[in-house]
């Protein structure tokens, strides 16, 4: 991804039973796309979070992030949140892969995209993305932030993704319904 353009579509990403998305995406360029799992849990999520998710600023909420590799390489930290009602008690609370993926749980839950918003920043990176990322001294992240809403218009489900700086240029097309 840093070697050059990198052009994709969001829409697998939104989609149940679409598999591993990223492998899919990475292997159609000629590449391996992979992922590990950082971490689980139920946390107190930042402000911006609890926000977009419409929880209380003190309600645990259920992170899940891991570190995307291409060709073993990391180029991404995904974190997702979901509301502890809706997730405590599914495989996204724990520190395993998930049968189908996240989606396609979601999915089985009856939540699915009626809507979707992304923001997207730019900021110097955190000790410890610089680290995951292999960082230089000075180079700044990308963050993109997606905020998934049922078709009822509440919100469900909201994904951090922080990757260098470097790569220059995101293209996303999306599709939902």
């Amino acid at each position: 991804m840093t070697e050059g353009q990198w052009s994709g579509s969001s829409t697998p990403y939104l989609g149940a039973d679409q598999g591993d998305a990223w492998g899919k995406e990475a292997a159609a360029k000629g590449k391996l796309g992979t992922q590990r799992l950082l971490g689980t849990g139920r946390q107190i999520p930042d402000g911006d979070i609890a926000r977009h998710l419409q929880v209380q600023a003190d309600a645990e909420v259920v992170e899940r992030q891991r570190l995307i590799l291409l060709d073993e390489e990391p180029v991404e930290i995904a974190t997702s949140y979901w509301p502890v009602t809706l997730a405590g008690d599914t495989q996204l609370a724990h520190p395993a892969k998930i049968r189908g993926g996240a989606v396609s749980l979601l999915a089985s839950l009856g939540y699915t995209p009626g809507s979707v918003d992304e923001e997207i920043a730019t900021r110097p990176p955190t000790e410890s993305e610089a680290e995951a990322l292999g960082l230089t001294a000075g180079e700044w992240v990308l963050t993109l932030t997606r905020i998934i809403r049922a078709a009822t218009g509440e919100p469900y489900e909201v994904s951090v993704m922080v990757s260098p700086g470097r790569i220059g240029r995101l293209h996303y097309s999306m599709k939902v319904g």
